[in-house]
């Protein structure tokens, strides 16, 4: 079994780079199915909200999406990590 990347830096790639962090878990499709909403999201929002809202307010949906991808990234490498760890330190037979 290949060691996997420490959850840390997964975290600081899915921060940096949307979709970066399903990348460095070796899962490209979901990292472009992410961004792919995530833009989508940001650009109905974009087209839905009131005038004179804020950045953040406009591109709403593409955020929370982003979220959700960040949080996906760190969680998918931190359950990867947690059973190599297990599977390292179980009694070989």
């Amino acid at each position: 079994m290949r060691r996997p990347l420490h959850p840390y830096l997964v975290l600081a790639a899915a921060v940096i780079l949307p979709g970066g962090g399903q990348v460095l878990n070796r899962m490209p499709t979901r990292g472009l199915i992410m961004i792919f909403f995530m833009l989508s999201l940001g650009i109905v929002t974009m087209e839905l909200a009131a005038p004179g809202r804020s950045f953040i307010g406009r591109h709403a949906g593409g955020f929370f999406v982003y979220a959700i991808a960040v949080m996906d990234a760190y969680m998918t490498a931190r359950y990867r990590w947690a059973l190599f760890r297990q599977r390292l330190s179980a009694p070989s037979l």
